[in-house]
């Protein structure tokens, strides 16, 4: 019990001090890592709940924008897909990273957000070649994340949910391969 009070009083000491501190800025995805490694959480486990996280939440709003701006009924439907899928892991993902007291964040990444940003100024073929490099590129890293978590993350519900969510993530690498080649 007492440990459980002196981590609470951490916890409200940290956010008291960063909310008086206006000047800095942090995202959602950094303020979830500094209340981890409060919680002196594994970091290898932590830091990967918060990329999914992050990552799985960039999918879904890149997901809707890909269903109102793109072009081609492939590109549409690939926006739905990442809707549906994403959607659904992310809240098996908060689901398990409550239960393992892991904070995630809330909103998306700088970066992320970057993505989501600059897709927006986008429309029609010119959004379709974007966005689809774009999941290329970011199916692959997430596979890399995912493999990785799949077999070396400390706590086995954690490597169960990556070994679990890495065929789906294949399956849309390979979906998007393929719209990028149509689109050539």
């Amino acid at each position: 019990m007492k440990k459980l009070s002196l981590i609470l009083f951490f916890l409200v000491s940290v956010w008291t001090a960063q909310s008086c501190n206006s000047t800095e800025n942090k995202d959602s995805a950094e303020q979830a890592e500094e209340v981890n490694e409060a919680k002196d959480m594994p970091e290898d486990d932590s830091e990967f709940a918060i990329k999914a996280a992050s990552g799985g939440l960039m999918e879904v709003e890149l997901g809707k924008l890909a269903e109102q701006k793109a072009q081609s009924k492939q590109v549409k439907d690939f926006g739905a897909m990442m809707v549906a899928d994403h959607s659904k892991a992310n809240e098996e993902l908060k689901t398990l990273a409550a239960s393992k007291n892991i904070s995630i964040p809330a909103t998306l990444s700088e970066d992320h957000q970057k993505h989501v940003d600059d897709l927006s100024k986008l429309s029609g073929a010119e959004f379709d070649k974007e966005y689809v490099r774009l999941m290329v590129d970011d199916h692959k890293e997430d596979i890399d994340l995912f493999k990785e978590a799949s077999f070396d993350a400390k706590d086995p519900d954690i490597k169960a949910f990556a070994g679990k969510t890495l065929p789906t993530l294949q399956k849309h690498y390979d979906a998007v391969k393929a719209i990028q080649s149509s689109l050539q």
